[in-house]
Parts: structure tokens; sequence; C-alpha cells
């Protein structure tokens, strides 16, 4: 597991600690990706979404798996991305690799780590947090929508359409019955994420529709705002 190590601005010169964020791997361990301590970081100017991820071995398992990029916001306005040392190919030295599935008896209950968020300051935190919680929730290979949404961001995997809103504009009625409508074409679970809600008739539409709702806070877990959503907690993908 990386402790913090000292990165410099290379815009303004001054030192930050950066200790990067701990997430949870499928077997439950936390993982967080190992910084290259001494290496210059990176001055970010234009970011793309497949550029935000980095894959990570977990130390416990050795599982690889994609999370967010380190990256570290300095007070003169630069953004900055932390090196990560690159993960090996193969099984981690004095780890055999786990099955990716173990059959559990039929009453048992699916086991799911604590969800760790990400804290939102920004409206890529708040696009980052949804995506997070969706891979938390089972779904895989998460990615941005190739068209760009009349409103918010969209992410879609294999049998999911979601809609992320990371503004103060509450989602309305018509964003709901948009994403219902292109989920439906391709047969996907559609979810909505807001960090300032939604109007009322789109949480009545949403009900009626059974389109799972959740409000990100600014910690970043996603809360559920209405039954599809409880449901949605409780099955998983």
């Amino acid at each position: 597991m990386s402790g913090g190590i000292p990165v410099r601005c290379p815009r303004c010169r001054t030192e930050h600690l950066y200790a990067p964020h701990v997430y949870p791997c499928t077997c439950g361990a936390p993982v967080s990706p190992p910084l290259q301590r001494g290496a210059q970081p990176t001055l970010l100017t234009y970011v793309t979404w497949e550029d935000d991820w980095v894959t990570v071995r977990c130390e416990s398992c050795g599982r690889l798996d994609q999370w967010p990029q380190p990256e570290l916001g300095c007070d003169c306005g630069a953004l900055l991305r932390v090196p990560v040392k690159p993960a090996s190919a193969g099984p981690a030295p004095g780890h055999a690799p786990l099955p990716l599935h173990i059959p559990l008896a039929p009453t048992a209950p699916a086991p799911r780590p604590a969800f760790h968020p990400v804290t939102i300051r920004t409206a890529r935190d708040a696009v980052q947090a949804a995506a997070l919680y969706l891979r938390w929730l089972g779904y895989k290979e998460i990615r941005r929508t190739e068209q760009r949404a009349a409103s918010g961001v969209g992410l879609v995997a294999p049998g999911l359409r979601a809609q992320v809103e990371p503004t103060t504009r509450s989602m309305s009625l018509r964003d709901v019955e948009c994403l219902w409508l292109a989920a439906l074409n391709d047969s996907s679970v559609p979810v909505c994420f807001s960090l300032a809600g939604y109007t009322d008739d789109a949480r009545a539409r949403a009900d009626s529709l059974a389109v799972p709702l959740f409000v990100l806070d600014l910690t970043g877990t996603p809360q559920p705002v209405n039954s599809p959503a409880d449901e949605l907690i409780s099955t998983g993908a």
C-alpha cells in the first residue's frame, strides 16, 4: 500500500504531500495505486476518460483491476497527474491467482466489500464517483458514451446505461424519460445520478418506470432516493 509522497507543482514550484485514495478489491482487501517516489508529476491541460484510469494489482490476491489515476489539484489552478508504478503481468510474487468466482450456497448472500467513496470537488469527481459505485454494484467495463448527452454525462456498461448530472441543475422529467427510452432500446438497466437531486415530476416518472435514482453527496457516496434504487443496491448487477 502506497503512503504519502512529496509532489512539486511544475508551474508554481509549491510542494504538496500526496497520498492516493484507497479502494476495495473484489476480494475485500484495500488497494491503492503504487506511487513512483521521486518521479515528476505531469501537468494536465487536456484529459480523456480513457486516460483517467490506471491498472493496479491487489497485493492480497494478485488481481489486476482499473482504478482512477492519482491526480492532485494545486492552489495555483494546475491539475497534476502523479506517476504510478506499472503493474507487472502475471500473478503477484508470492501469490497464487485466486478464482474470479467462488460458488456460494444458494442461501448465502453475495459478499460485497464496503464502498470507498471519492470526495467530490469537481464535475469529473462526480462522474468518477458514479462510475466507481456502479463498479461496486457489479457492472464491468464502464465507459463514457461516445455521443455527447443533451445534459450531464452518459456512462455505459454491458447491461447498463447511466446518466450523471454533475452540476447544480436538478434532473428533469425529460432527462429520466430520455434515459429510460435509450436503455429500453438496448435492453439495459437505466440508472440516474445527480448532485442537485430531481424535480418532483422526474421522481414520480422514475418510480412509474422503475428507474433507480441516486443523489451524490459531497463525500462521493450515492444515496438512493426511490425504491428501484434500493432494489438495485440489494441485488447488484
